[in-house]
């Protein structure tokens, strides 16, 4: 009797944790895996190809299409048709289940609307509009019937995990790389926060998590982090951080993500997506959100240009960040998760991140992710 109930606690005990082999790959390695968030090349991938079997190894937690390749400069990359990228989600989705973690996969994309936007008519898939015509509109109803498109579009692709919307606050109009884009509803932070609202609601009812970005503000900047250090130390306001403050307190925030920008008054020796005072001190302490910080793209020229891949990594994991972007599209390495994985493992070897520190951003990933189970 002692052995059949024995018997019948291990197996409810596996079933209610998604399996087996989840409890036994519940190591450093997973834990890791589920920090990175990687892209790739490839319409279809083979059985052979690298990258599928490291999602099949579960080697890595989330992936992110683009539609266009920046090194190759060539509309060829992740995106062709609805029925390609329908195809693609769902072979990457049986890769994960695979894996034998009992995670779900992020499968992520930039689709903002207007210049941010990888499912473009062109490639059989619905026109959208920027943020900054919303914005302007400023009518719920037109926003929400947008939104709507975009995140029925998202489901019925595959995706899980949309990064937008963009809360920064239209400060600059001429900002190369948010106002003069039209990435920006306002430049009013409570117009911003409505119509960010609206966005987040519409994704929420078709399962699709949102990243509010770009943490604590991108809107006054002068020059695009994409391409190298971006100082808004003296145009960056406190009204940018409002937005964020607004949303926190309503409940509608899935996920954020921080800003490669420079800002003397929050940190004078590293920008937000490095500093321990912008994420932890304000972020998480001052605004009191205990949520998944993931971080612009590692890859840009504001942190590969400036910080070797280890100082980046230490810098970012302990500022309080949770998920490492690697886009692998500025520049392409196919070794990142590997070269990333092992930086982190030794980085906890060597004490200069702990043991803590991991589990941590992975309790506040998988919390996430059981959203979308």
């Amino acid at each position: 009797m002692k052995t059949t109930l024995t018997l019948a606690f291990f197996l409810a005990f596996t079933l209610a944790s998604g399996s087996c082999m989840a409890q036994t790959r519940d190591s450093l390695d997973l834990k890791i895996a589920q920090m990175l968030l990687i892209g790739f090349r490839g319409m279809s991938l083979p059985e052979t190809d690298t990258f599928l079997r490291d999602v099949k190894a579960g080697r890595v937690g989330s992936v992110i299409f683009f539609d266009y390749d920046v090194p190759t400069k060539e509309y060829k990359r992740n995106i062709e048709s609805p029925q390609q990228v329908s195809a693609l989600t769902a072979q990457l989705r049986k890769a994960a289940n695979e894996s034998g973690t009992g995670l779900p996969l992020f499968i992520s994309i930039d689709q903002e609307g207007g210049k941010v936007n990888r499912l473009k008519p062109k490639y059989g898939f619905p026109p959208s509009v920027s943020q900054q015509y919303l914005g302007k509109l400023n009518n719920p109803d037109s926003t929400r019937s947008y939104a709507a498109k975009t995140a029925q579009t998202l489901a019925d692709m595959g995706f899980n995990l949309n990064f937008a919307p963009s809360v920064d606050v239209n400060v600059n109009p001429e900002n190369p790389v948010i106002g003069k884009v039209e990435r920006s509803f306002s430049p009013e932070p409570s117009v911003v926060a409505a119509q960010a609202a609206i966005i987040v609601e519409e994704h929420r009812k078709k399962g699709i998590i949102t990243t509010l970005k770009h943490f604590p503000g991108h809107g006054s900047s002068k020059a695009d982090s994409h391409k190298g250090f971006v100082d808004v130390s003296d145009t960056w306001t406190s009204k940018e951080i409002n937005p964020y403050a607004e949303l926190i307190k309503q409940g509608k925030v899935d996920m954020i993500m921080t800003a490669h920008i420079f800002n003397k008054r929050l940190d004078a020796d590293v920008p937000a997506t490095l500093s321990k005072r912008v994420i932890t001190g304000i972020l998480r302490d001052s605004l009191k959100y205990q949520g998944v910080v993931i971080s612009d793209d590692m890859q840009m020229g504001a942190i590969a240009d400036h910080y070797g891949l280890d100082v980046a990594i230490e810098k970012c994991i302990n500022a309080g960040v949770d998920i490492l972007c690697f886009g692998n599209n500025l520049q392409y390495d196919p070794d990142i998760i590997t070269k990333a994985t092992s930086i982190i493992k030794r980085l906890v070897k060597e004490g200069k991140i702990s043991q803590a520190r991991i589990d941590e951003s992975y309790r506040r990933v998988i919390t996430l992710k059981r959203k979308i189970q």
